[in-house]
């Protein structure tokens, strides 16, 4: 069955093979392997293996730098796939970012007819071996003007959907998923993902950084599990990733705006120590006027001779020691405590904490907002 339905059945059915499937990646320079002499450079197919259970999937990264659809088959790098691909396999295909350079007769595809129809080549030998071939379209460049992100693969990423969609094959939008990330980062905070590195005196906006590899890895991945949801039993990493296409419009929607707080930007408040306890102790009340928030977060910083007093608990609340030492005592038992350590405390319970040292206590504090009274003005009972 010539269909992407039958794709589909094969990617359920991975899973009751004992044996690795193996994911052949056929592709160009931005999915293909790297030695450490050009690190940080790296492809997404480099770091694909890393999402994947080995024990379920074994991925054989054949992608070429420079490579279009036409010279990864006329320059044979496609041979030994050919020798190998078997029933069960999966072919991932990506290209586009080569086939568009029209002044080399050698890689140049024209999109309407040549690139589909080379992209067929790949896709009827998988089908013939009984293999699963899974169209990519390419990956976005990082090609900026005034703000706006530039499409730079249009008939390419176009000419792998309508064959997609002609021809029944499996599809992973990659140009779309990707676009939609780099819009939702922006042109500065895009740079570290691709080889934006001074000291090499590269600024490329094409190839990906190991932190660009991995993500778009996790694009990929991602769009996978969309077509096949029993693929998620075999993936080790979550693929939580990536921004909707409408991330601008709901970030400039939000009521209660995202924001970035400096910690000189916040109001310090000098207090004795709470709930009785010995002073003096500073605060630092981090989106104290944010609305809606359903906790509240503070440093509180614990000078010598400073503490917490013994109260009880109607709440939760979590204390997280960022640097200096103490004395945390929960329900009657004493803990010495220090940088990285939490202390959760349950209603029910008590609890107090008295600064130790020479060194300042400095402590972030966790616990929920008091409920916002009712619209009558009434208190909630």
């Amino acid at each position: 069955m010539g269909c992407l339905l039958c794709s589909i059945v094969a990617f359920a059915a991975w899973g009751a093979h004992a044996a690795p499937k193996r994911v052949f990646v056929v592709g160009d320079s931005t999915a293909s392997e790297y030695g450490p002499e050009r690190a940080p450079r790296n492809g997404w197919g480099q770091v694909l293996q890393t999402f994947l259970d080995p024990d379920a999937f074994e991925v054989r990264n054949h992608a070429k730098s420079g490579r279009s659809a036409r010279s990864f088959i006329e320059e044979e790098w496609f041979a030994p796939i050919e020798d190998e691909l078997a029933a069960g396999d999966v072919l991932l295909i990506q290209f586009g970012h080569n086939d568009a350079k029209f002044e080399d007769p050698s890689r140049y595809n024209e999109p309407e007819q040549a690139f589909p129809q080379w992209l067929m080549r790949y896709v009827a030998l998988a089908r013939e071996r009984d293999a699963t071939p899974v169209l990519i379209t390419p990956v976005a460049r990082r090609k900026f003007d005034h703000g706006q992100l530039l499409d730079t693969h249009g008939l390419y990423a176009q000419a792998v959907r309508e064959l997609a969609r002609r021809e029944q094959i499996a599809l992973i939008d990659l140009t779309a998923a990707s676009t939609d990330w780099l819009r939702a980062l922006g042109d500065e905070a895009s740079k570290p993902y691709y080889m934006h590195v001074p000291e090499q005196g590269q600024a490329d906006d094409t190839h990906f950084s190991r932190a660009g590899a991995t993500l778009v890895a996790c694009l990929v991945v991602r769009e996978w599990k969309a077509l096949d949801p029993a693929l998620g039993q075999h993936v080790v990493r979550d693929t939580d990733c990536g921004a909707p296409a409408d991330a601008r419009a709901l970030r400039a929607a939000q009521a209660h705006p995202s924001r970035v707080l400096r910690a000189n930007d916040v109001p310090t408040v000098e207090q004795p120590g709470p709930h009785g306890g010995p002073g003096p102790t500073t605060a630092w009340p981090y989106f104290a006027d944010a609305e809606a928030l359903p906790f509240a977060f503070r440093k509180r910083v614990l000078h010598p001779g400073a503490g917490i007093g013994l109260h009880p608990h109607d709440k939760d609340e979590i204390y997280y020691v960022l640097s200096g030492r103490g004395v945390f005592v929960l329900d009657g038992e004493a803990h010495e405590v220090g940088p990285g350590d939490a202390m959760l405390t349950r209603p029910g319970s008590t609890h107090a904490l008295q600064q130790a040292g020479d060194a300042d206590l400095e402590i972030l504090i966790v616990y929920p907002n008091k409920a916002a009274p009712p619209p009558s003005g009434r208190e909630s009972p």
